[in-house]
């Protein structure tokens, strides 16, 4: 059955229901984060969501870093005018493909490291190319032009920015049309809508793509302790993974957990239900075609008004759950 679509943004990108983020597939120069992966598993994850109707895949330079836009290469080799493509730009990557951790939004590394991504992806254009962290060395206007150069030359799509403020966003739209913001975004991790982001990017007709939209597998029910945590897993340096606020947070899944089972789906599939009756596109990360499948069939999820309020009420706005990363990366969020 072909997955419904929707239009993210107004400038003419339609995207199904759910993306696959595809982070996870691939490790870090510091090990993975996410568990081992598994290639040949995530190549066949990748092919499975396209036969799901699941075509837009999201990854960045930064992952690998480059061995994520590589693995891509070799799952849509042959086919890749049936994807819908988004990767991002502005971690520093140097000319010895080590991650500097500064953020670059400069002209000249907007073009370095489009070329940079398009060798890697193995295509000669993106689909929809982001600014992964907003530089704040470099007026926005200065990067979003660069990036805008970029469309005129056919070598991306659309444009988005990840992790802004409205203030940034507003300044960018200006310059040329944004279609698409990425930030986190889960019954967890609703900072977007507090800090009024939404509700801007609704006014100016921009797509909101959420990210780690289930908690970072907290709302995947697999978690129950801090030691199901691999030893060196990133999440244990992340406040809302620790003691503090971590047992709190179990109970919460708890109650959420008790209301997926009254409508016989999963907590995931609940949590994604909830996300995509906002009008918002979920992109959850997996690297294996059970849990794709899975993801996908909430696309399918009816949720009445009186469940979504229920479900909000469980983790009502303003809830702390603890941040969503370690104190240098808050840092980087505008």
């Amino acid at each position: 059955m072909e997955m419904k679509k929707i239009n993210l943004g107004s400038e003419g990108l339609v995207v199904p229901l759910i993306g696959l983020g595809c982070m996870g597939m691939t490790g870090f120069e510091e090990g993975n984060m996410y568990g081992v992966a598994d290639e040949q598993e995530a190549i066949a994850t990748i092919h499975r969501s396209l036969e799901l109707g699941g075509n837009f895949l999201d990854t960045a330079d930064l992952y690998g870093p480059f061995k994520n836009e590589q693995l891509i290469a070799k799952a849509i080799n042959g086919n890749r005018n049936k994807y819908i493509i988004a990767s991002k730009f502005g971690w520093e990557i140097d000319e010895t493909d080590k991650v500097t951790w500064a953020i670059n939004g400069k002209k000249e590394y907007v073009k370095k490291a489009v070329e940079r991504s398009l060798k890697n992806l193995n295509t000669d254009y993106i689909d929809l190319y982001y600014m992964h962290r907003l530089d704040k060395n470099t007026p926005i206007e200065e990067t979003v032009e660069a990036m805008s150069e970029l469309v005129k030359e056919g070598k991306v799509g659309y444009l988005g920015l990840s992790e802004v403020s409205s203030e940034t966003v507003k300044r960018a739209h200006v310059i040329h049309p944004i279609t698409a913001v990425q930030s986190e975004y889960s019954l967890f991790e609703r900072t977007v809508e507090e800090r009024g982001v939404l509700k801007v990017l609704h006014e100016l007709g921009i797509g909101f793509v959420a990210y780690s939209p289930l908690g970072r597998g907290f709302l995947s029910g697999q978690i129950r302790a801090i030691d199901d945590l691999p030893e060196n897993d990133f999440r244990r340096a992340i406040p809302r993974f620790q003691e503090a606020h971590f047992y709190k947070n179990i109970e919460l899944v708890k109650a959420i957990e008790a209301m997926a089972e009254e409508k016989d789906i999963t907590v995931s599939q609940l949590a994604l239900a909830w996300i995509i009756s906002k009008g918002i596109l979920p992109i959850p990360g997996t690297k294996r075609r059970k849990y794709l499948e899975q993801n996908i069939a909430a696309a399918t999820i009816e949720l009445s008004e009186a469940e979504l309020s229920k479900l909000e009420s469980i983790v009502p706005l303003g809830t702390d759950t603890g941040n969503p990363y370690d104190e240098f990366s808050m840092g980087l969020i505008d």
